[in-house]
């Protein structure tokens, strides 16, 4: 079994964060794919044993200035239609949606900060218990949102964007939010993205106080989160 795990990298900061510690105590080596480095469809979309797309500051659904998106939208319709262990993360989670037929479009505002989730009976019956905001606050970093895939089933919501969370097929996880950062190494996140927070009006100095606040609560929750979905949908070796 190929146990490579694929991560398709727009910004180098926004990396698998906390996810990647849980699939290198698994003894699982993680390839980066960074969009502008590398043709995005030089790698086989069906050779990993799970892909992960991550996220980034552009539209899901600007293929004019930004020709990376159709290529990678046939990677993501191929492992979908392969049954494969298939992961997206906010733009990931917004590409997955699109492949699967969903509309992508500006929420009308911008999700920047930290909220808790609410789950769905389906999402506490799932994996993402474990990132229940009975337990931990959530990242949010969004100004584009999405309809629910046909035949998805939403797991979590925030007052701000309905569809934080969805399963499809059940091997296929979007997330519009964060659960992969870690608090010690946000500022890369900060510096990357000053333009957008000053903005928005939202002070670096709290939202970075924040994350040292709500962080490590977050990373133990989504690397146990992460863990047991890759538990439910990869094969035993």
């Amino acid at each position: 079994m190929n146990r490579e795990v694929l991560a398709i990298r727009h910004v180098h900061f926004e990396d698998l964060g906390s996810l990647e510690l849980e699939l290198g105590e698994r003894g699982r080596p993680v390839r980066y794919l960074d969009v502008g480095f590398a043709r995005i469809e030089a790698p086989d979309p069906v050779a990993a044993s799970l892909m992960v797309v991550l996220g980034g500051p552009i539209s899901a659904t600007d293929d004019a200035r930004y020709p990376t998106l159709v290529p990678l939208l046939t990677m993501i319709e191929k492992r979908i239609a392969a049954g494969l262990p298939t992961l997206g993360i906010c733009l990931g989670a917004q590409l997955i949606a699109r492949a699967l037929g969903a509309r992508v479009y500006p929420a009308g505002h911008t999700e920047l900060g930290w909220t808790p989730l609410t789950l769905t009976d389906s999402g506490r019956a799932s994996p993402l218990r474990h990132l229940d905001g009975a337990h931990t606050s959530m990242l949010h970093w969004h100004g584009d949102t999405f309809d629910l895939p046909d035949n998805a089933t939403r797991l979590a919501s925030t007052p701000a964007c309905e569809n934080q969370a969805f399963s499809w097929g059940g091997h296929v996880l979007g997330l519009q939010c964060h659960p992969e950062i870690r608090a010690d190494r946000f500022e890369p996140w900060l510096i990357g993205n000053a333009g957008e927070i000053a903005g928005h009006g939202i002070d670096a100095r709290q939202l970075r106080a924040e994350t040292a606040q709500f962080g490590p609560v977050l990373e133990a929750a989504a690397r146990r989160m992460f863990g047991e979905w890759l538990d439910q949908v990869e094969p035993k070796p």
